[in-house]
């Protein structure tokens, strides 16, 4: 529903949120209303430069040191933290793999070394999320959102 299909923005699609309710009666409408008057397009947007002023709005803001200097913050967390999940989950298959009784023995009833480190994936996937979060939040957004907004302003 993001992209225009250049039809009749008024028509019903099948991604329209509203189809079902149709099939479930939930809107039926008044047949003795009069007919809604179209609303009119609102007026396009001047140009504000060619395709070329703005690729080279984009890479002097790609070149610039603000912009090196988050993709930097970006690249030191992200690398060695694929790098570190990575190679925990490839030790528990291995370890799975060539070392059954290990991951067999248990460790408080029913519950064995192979189930423990499961769980311990899907808990440092969610640690792994807050800690790119956090990071984002603290090191990168507000540069980030300086950056977008100086280039739109340029773009105008």
């Amino acid at each position: 529903m993001d992209k225009h299909d250049g039809g009749d923005p008024g028509a019903l699609r099948v991604d329209d949120p509203w189809y079902d309710a149709l099939a479930a009666g939930l809107w039926v409408p008044d047949p003795t209303a009069p007919a809604p008057s179209p609303v009119p397009a609102p007026p396009a947007a001047p140009a504000t430069g060619t395709e070329q002023d703005r690729a080279a709005i984009y890479l002097e803001v790609q070149q610039s040191a603000a912009f090196q200097e988050v993709r930097g913050q970006y690249r030191r967390f992200a690398f060695p933290a694929v790098a570190a999940f990575l190679a925990w989950y490839l030790l528990y298959v291995v370890a799975a793999t060539v070392a059954p009784g290990l991951m067999g023995r248990p460790v408080a009833g029913e519950l064995n070394v192979a189930m423990v480190a499961g769980l311990a994936q899907f808990a440092t996937t969610f640690l792994l999320t807050w800690a790119y979060s956090r990071h984002a939040r603290l090191r990168r957004d507000r540069a980030a959102l300086d950056l977008r907004w100086d280039t739109q302003e340029r773009m105008r």
